[in-house]
């Protein structure tokens, strides 16, 4: 769920001001684009300010409308407040009124329509309000698929549709009856051909959007594809600016710590912006705090402490709490384990995978073994040749649990895989998948899903297959939802082989 939280956000960076009804236009003039730009920076209250400059010099020009609630529901998303969701979504209507009274002949009359309603689907989701959701990502499809075959050409359409056609994609065959009955369609495949038209359109043309659709497609790449180093490539050849824009930094940082580039994400939060100009984001001491602490290092609790100091959110509380937890077991201080997990049952929203496993786990009532959670740890961090001298340095019968057994199985799997060590992956991922997929722990659901990833790799697509099949039959108590899909994104990919 992280992830697909973390790619939420991303879709998101792809005034309450009075409104006009007047007949306009749609253009990104030179005035529109500094305000996008300084909305897609965080930079709020220069945003304002020039969004207020929009309006006079450019009346009638109803991309404003579409910036402001760009803004809106950049705010709303990060920040996390419901008080301030309740007060802005009454502004949604009032803007594609104002939009529907512009020029039909326009691209971005469709467009800027769509593009309201699938940012408000991603703020739904954030606050449970699934069913509105849902119902925003139809009118969404159906306005881009209208203007598609209007503007068949036009980019930003384009990009948009090729989101929602590979994130359709990856939706499991028993929910599939609820996609057809919406009405929408959609594979990997085609979301990915339709977003590299607009890369290389973008390359050679002067595109707003390039940097959302650089992000957008180093995501489909990262999730769906399972191509992680070319998710990195794609991110560190694009022009964000982690240095001078907060949601460039979370997403090379993300992407960074998920393609085993720890030190490199350490290194990026480093150099995080910061400060009055920019919109708060907390989370990004949360991510410095969990990077370091995958390190090892001395100190990362203060960057999880300033997160729960500076968040005025509802999310990633009760993980930050687990996290500082795991920070003071490893420094060989369970007593401090027991009592940041008694500060994660009764503080923040249980809502997020993440924040579910981290109560999950303070419910155990439990300390874990510390050896297994320090190669855990390392193995987050890409540290994969560490965490392979850690765990040999132990077998199985070191452990007195089955669960410990389990996850020492499993753990060694993952990390002989990331090293390429395949035949020895696959060997202990079988093992794990026989001695726990009739238990609640996610270890043999993953590990089903990994063994489906090495042998697609290997160009075996039907024991893939056979594996990607076994992921969704097995059903654990954590991170099932982001397990199933990424197994039905390996499915999706080898459909597209055939």
């Amino acid at each position: 769920m992280k992830r697909n939280t973390s790619l939420i956000l991303i879709l998101l960076s792809c005034l309450q001001l009075p409104l006009t009804y007047a007949i306009g236009y749609f253009e990104y003039s030179p005035q529109a684009v500094k305000t996008y730009n300084l909305v897609f920076s965080l930079r709020f209250k220069e945003a304002r300010s020039e969004l207020v400059n929009l309006r006079i010099t450019e009346s009638d020009n109803l991309i404003s409308h579409s910036l402001a609630n760009y803004m809106d529901c950049l705010s709303i998303f990060i920040g996390e407040q419901i008080d301030t969701y309740e007060k802005l979504r009454q502004n949604k209507e009032l803007r594609l009124e104002a939009i529907r009274q512009g020029d039909r002949q326009s691209p971005y009359y469709l467009y800027t329509q769509a593009d309201i309603h699938l940012q408000w689907a991603i703020t739904r989701v954030k606050f449970e309000d699934y069913f509105q959701a849902v119902m925003e990502i139809k009118r969404a499809f159906n306005l881009l698929s209208r203007n598609a075959d209007l503007f068949p050409e036009f980019m930003p359409n384009k990009k948009n549709l090729g989101l929602l056609h590979a994130l359709i994609g990856t939706v499991p065959d028993q929910y599939r009856w609820g996609v057809r009955l919406l009405g929408m369609s959609g594979t990997i495949a085609q979301g990915r051909a339709e977003i590299e038209e607009v890369l290389q359109y973008a390359r050679s043309n002067n595109f707003v959007f390039q940097d959302e659709a650089y992000v957008m497609y180093a995501y489909l790449l990262l999730h769906l594809e399972n191509r992680g180093d070319e998710a990195w490539e794609m991110i560190e050849d694009s022009s964000i600016d982690a240095r001078e824009n907060p949601l460039a930094c979370f997403v090379k940082a993300n992407v960074a710590m998920q393609t085993g580039k720890n030190d490199e994400a350490i290194e990026i939060l480093k150099h995080k912006p910061q400060g009055p100009d920019y919109f708060p984001f907390p989370y990004l001491h949360f991510m410095e705090g969990v990077a370091r602490l995958n390190r090892l290092e001395k100190g990362a609790d203060e960057y999880l402490m300033q997160f729960l100091r500076e968040t005025r959110g509802m999310h990633y509380i009760k993980e930050a709490y687990q996290k500082l937890a795991w920070y003071e077991l490893v420094h060989n201080h369970p007593d401090r384990y027991l009592k940041y997990m008694e500060a994660c049952k009764v503080h923040g929203a249980s809502v997020i995978d993440e924040d579910l496993t981290a109560l999950y786990e303070a419910r155990l009532n439990r300390i874990p073994n510390r050896h297994l959670l320090i190669a855990r740890i390392l193995f987050d961090g890409g540290y994969y040749q560490k965490a392979r001298i850690h765990l040999e340095e132990k077998t199985p019968h070191h452990f007195d649990k089955a669960e410990q057994q389990l996850e020492y199985l499993y753990r060694l799997g993952r990390v002989y895989h990331q090293l390429e060590l395949y035949p020895k992956a696959l060997d202990y991922y079988q093992m794990t998948i026989d001695q726990g997929r009739y238990e609640g722990y996610y270890f043999a659901c993953n590990a089903a899903l990994m063994s489906g990833n090495i042998y697609e790799k290997q160009s075996e697509l039907e024991k893939a297959k056979e594996y990607f099949n076994l992921a969704l039959d097995i059903k654990p108590d954590e991170y099932r939802s982001s397990l199933h899909q990424k197994a039905k994104a390996g499915l999706n990919r080898i459909e597209d082989h055939y």
